[in-house]
């Protein structure tokens, strides 16, 4: 690298010379040579540049401290600027002379240079940048007074034609060309990140012609969405939006770039989670339902990968909350049906499983969960239905609102009146989306069973931790076959240690004897995660329960 600065050093006197000389000059032969090294001085530039954006200001200057002069030179040279990519180039390394905090009066010095040079190349595209200038200095000002506000001016103008044009739709007369705006964008590519172009950039994302083809340079929504993910740029939501509708990579990416960081870290909680989320931006976005479309088959993937982990099952329950939430701040009508979100879903159905537990009273529970467990049965039942997705798509659907399930499994422990069968098929579709109806039964005879079993137990003065297991059916020798889903028992055995007075004294014993492996240990922590946040939501009052849920995960997280 050392090396190579040393070298672009050198190369920097011998273009300051050639610069200097074809100002000077503008005989036929200064000309025709200065033609000549075009091609050559523009892969001068791209070297520059490749050195200057991995260095701050004050390096620049160290080891170049004559490139300021270089540039301006260069600014000043209509053959340089109109040469292929020469002025994109050049544009890309003034960009990398702005210190956006400078600390002393050199580098704010640096950053009107800069700026007054991207002025005049940019301003070229509005103004005759000759004529301003003779204007100003007329009026008795230097460029350096006039340059910044001539800046932000032209950003304005700018934004202001773009606005028109958006509301002028098909008068073609007033309209600015869409090879002027896809100019406009190219031009912004090294700009996004510039505090003084986030209005010309917003307004470009906004902007929409009526052309069949997209009309903004494809590397410039890339560049934005980079900016964006990487907290460079702020953006309004409804840009946001328009970024990603328009082009699918980046939409993509911020949904790849979320996941990353869900699983990057581990441990955390669903609070956390709750917050990437937000942060993200991609919750509010999911309100147009091609955005929400492209989210949900990437969680669908996820899912099918991990054959269903709870954790991510989990997220997936997190992200459509703060979906359902950005959906009721709308102040308008709902703009699109449900079915546009949820297409395999019957809207009956849809609707009755957004419904929250938290907005409806806690009596109301049971019945709004076996209207939601009837329509689904009925759903799964119905051959026409299942054609258009298969069980899996009933459970993913169902997944989304996942948080129903543990409050039904938490119903029917703290409950002594007998099971619902509505309950028992909604946990035993949950737990086990795939079995066939005559497993289904078999697991819903199990459950019924050891819920029988534990309530016994719940009246004992004396517990100990293989008696629970045995109890939940999870072990010992009256277990003449393994459960047919164990997953669903050891559901209701978490509840159990969790809101039985008994339950607390043997609950270590009894998950270090369940948590056998990995990943059971990761199954109790993502329930016990999941059961905290639930009870945040729902405001349940439970002291006890509560502290031992927290000791519980932090225990199993340490471990």
């Amino acid at each position: 690298m050392a090396q190579h600065s040393v070298s672009l050093a050198s190369e920097c006197q011998f273009w300051m010379q050639k610069l200097s000389e074809w100002d000077q000059a503008s005989t036929w032969e200064t000309q025709q040579d200065t033609c000549l090294h075009l091609p050559r001085f523009q892969e001068f530039l791209r070297q520059t540049y490749e050195a200057l954006k991995e260095m701050d200001s004050n390096t620049i200057m160290k080891r170049f401290p004559t490139i300021d002069q270089l540039l301006a030179k260069t600014c000043r040279n209509p053959f340089i600027l109109a040469y292929g990519e020469s002025q994109i180039i050049l544009i890309w390394c003034l960009c990398c002379l702005i210190n956006k905090e400078p600390q002393n009066s050199g580098e704010s010095k640096l950053n009107s240079l800069a700026r007054s040079l991207l002025s005049r190349i940019l301003s070229a595209i509005s103004f005759d940048i000759k004529e301003v200038g003779l204007f100003a200095q007329g009026l008795g000002y230097e460029p350096v007074d006039y340059y910044p506000g001539l800046l932000r001016n032209m950003v304005l103008s700018l934004v202001s034609e773009l606005r028109e044009n958006h509301l002028n739709g098909f008068n073609t007369q007033r309209r600015m060309a869409p090879e002027r705006v896809m100019s406009l964008s190219r031009i912004c590519i090294p700009l996004v990140t510039l505090p003084d172009f986030e209005p010309l950039v917003e307004a470009l994302l906004i902007y929409h012609g009526h052309e069949p083809q997209e009309i903004l340079w494809p590397k410039f929504l890339e560049a934005v969405n980079e900016a964006f993910l990487g907290k460079k740029i702020s953006l309004s939501t409804s840009a946001v939006v328009c970024l990603w509708l328009r082009h699918l990579p980046s939409l993509e990416k911020a949904i790849l770039r979320l996941f990353e960081k869900l699983i990057s870290r581990e441990g955390n909680c669903l609070r956390e989670i709750e917050c990437f989320i937000k942060e993200s931006l991609l919750a509010r976005a999911a309100c147009h339902p091609a955005v929400f479309r492209v989210v949900d088959e990437m969680f669908r993937y996820a899912l099918l990968e991990t054959d269903g982990a709870p954790a991510v099952a989990a997220a997936l329950q997190v992200f459509t909350r703060c979906f359902v939430e950005a959906l009721e701040a709308e102040d308008e009508q709902p703009k699109f049906a449900l079915k546009t979100y949820f297409p395999y879903a019957p809207p009956a159905l849809a609707a009755a499983l957004l419904q929250r537990p938290r907005d409806a009273p806690e009596e109301h529970w049971q019945q709004l969960l076996e209207h939601g467990s009837d329509l689904l049965r009925q759903l799964m039942e119905d051959q026409t239905q299942r054609s258009l997705g298969g069980p899996f798509e009933s459970w993913f659907l169902f997944t989304h609102f996942g948080g129903w399930a543990d409050v039904a499994a938490e119903h029917l422990l703290r409950s002594e009146a007998e099971p619902l069968e509505a309950f028992l098929w909604l946990l035993a579709f949950y737990h086990s989306p795939c079995d066939g109806s005559r497993q289904r039964a078999q697991t819903m005879v199990e459950v019924k069973a050891a819920l029988g079993r534990l309530q016994q137990l719940s009246r004992s003065t004396t517990l100990s931790a293989r008696d629970l297991l045995a109890a939940a059916g999870l072990g010992g020798a009256a277990e003449p076959r393994p459960p047919a889903c164990p997953a669903l028992l050891r559901c209701l055995l978490l509840n159990f240690l969790l809101w039985a007075p008994t339950g607390h004294a043997v609950a270590r014993e009894a998950i270090a004897l369940v948590a056998h492996t990995e990943e059971t240990a990761h199954e109790i922590i993502s329930f016990l995660d999941r059961t905290l946040y639930r009870w945040d939501q729902l405001c349940i009052e439970a002291p006890a329960s509560r502290t031992l849920a927290r000791e519980l995960l932090q225990e199993l997280t340490r471990s």
